[in-house]
């Protein structure tokens, strides 16, 4: 996850904390060493919508031997225990669950941060009050476009009017809240409306998320971006994240799975001949240390099986109904945990000879296996050129 925002102005928002630290890059086993990671726990595969680039191929049934509330209790002891900073609760749609208010108080009181990603369709008014209440540090709302080109994504004709009764209720109670935005080529065109929409909504977080090659989104694959689009893409926001900030209004606004991104703003700001920015975007995306699943990130499934990250769930580590999280998490017995800590003398092609190897840490694997079969190739949604990453002269 990039901070556009901190890269740009050297602003302070909560994650920052976990992503831009001295020496974090570091830490094998959590955001900074005598931290755990931040963990996604998708707490239930049942979901109310059905989305076409949904990494869990959710759907609106009940799926057996999810782990139970007392299970998710001790569960959320071992995060605790392992100094876990943040519970991501996720989906399918972790609002079915009807433990989910009382398993993220439980989170809270143990010290670990409940954030909430969810589509948004099941917050009423009195949801978005509990979620105030109860100390859930964020809530993350999925919308891919607006009102037709989101329902279609989504699989469901007012799936859109929903999510956004769901912003308002949000936004009428003061809780945190943001989007969720995954950039594809049928939806790129909608970014500049989509800053149009998080201003005059007053939202206060948008999240651009690259597409990732994992459950049914892998059927989406020769519908991704293109590197010209994807380049396009970050110029939108480079401006538009400008734009807000000279007229003062704070909006947090971040690009996730491609750290690339990172390398192309400090690349953009040397081009455009400003100097000191180029240093604080190099300082920031040094200190970041690029792609860290199986470190700073992991996933916990439905199931209580362990993985690097959301969409990397074809590579299993433990189950946490049979050992600690923390347990797990520092066996490197397994060589693609092993890797992941330690991944660069394992990577290929383009990757591996990258002189922003430091800034990438060899970008996303699962785009890379997905689209080779090696889980150590080059990410296939690095957009910038030969000459830019100094593998050839322009």
């Amino acid at each position: 996850m990039i901070s556009v925002t901190k890269l740009l102005f050297a602003t302070e928002y909560y994650g920052d904390a976990l992503r831009y630290t001295e020496n974090a890059k570091l830490a094998r086993n959590g955001v900074r060493e005598g931290a755990g990671p931040v963990v996604v726990w998708n707490s239930t595969r049942t979901c109310n919508l059905k989305c076409r680039h949904c990494y869990m191929s959710s759907d609106a049934k009940k799926y057996a031997d999810e782990l139970t509330t007392e299970e998710a209790k001790r569960f959320i002891d071992d995060l605790a225990e392992f100094k876990v900073p943040a519970l991501l609760f996720s989906g399918g749609e972790p609002l079915i669950r009807p433990d989910f208010f009382e398993l993220a108080t439980y989170a809270a009181a143990k010290g670990v941060r409940p954030t909430l990603s969810t589509n948004g369709t099941l917050i009423t008014r009195e949801v978005a009050q509990k979620l105030k209440d109860i100390g859930v540090g964020y809530v993350g709302i999925s919308l891919d476009g607006l009102q037709d080109v989101n329902d279609k994504f989504r699989g469901m004709d007012g799936a859109f009017e929903a999510a956004m009764q769901g912003i308002k209720n949000c936004v009428a109670v003061d809780q945190r809240v943001g989007l969720r935005f995954t950039i594809n080529h049928h939806n790129i065109q909608e970014l500049d409306n989509i800053f149009d929409f998080i201003e005059r909504e007053n939202i206060n977080r948008v999240c651009f998320y690259h597409l990732v090659y994992s459950g049914r989104g892998n059927a989406m694959m020769n519908e991704d971006v293109t590197a010209e689009e994807s380049r396009k893409a970050m110029d939108i926001i480079i401006r538009r994240t400008k734009d807000f900030e000279e007229r003062g209004l704070e909006k947090e606004i971040l690009t996730v799975d491609n750290h690339c991104d990172g390398v192309y703003m400090y690349l953009k700001a040397m081009a455009e001949g400003d100097a000191a920015l180029a240093k604080q975007i190099k300082k920031y995306i040094a200190m970041n240390g690029g792609n860290r699943s199986g470190m700073a990130f992991g996933e916990v499934d439905p199931l209580g099986y362990v993985h690097p990250d959301q969409f990397t769930q074809h590579h299993t580590f433990g189950n946490v109904r049979e050992r600690k999280f923390g347990d797990i998490w520092t066996d490197t017995a397994n060589p693609i945990m092993a890797g992941l800590k330690d991944r660069k003398p394992l990577l290929k092609g383009r990757c591996s000879k990258c002189q922003y190897l430091d800034n990438c840490n060899g970008n996303f694997r699962t785009r890379a296996e997905a689209k080779t079969g090696d889980f150590w190739e080059s990410d296939p949604s690095c957009y910038l050129t030969d000459a830019e990453i100094g593998l050839a002269k322009d």
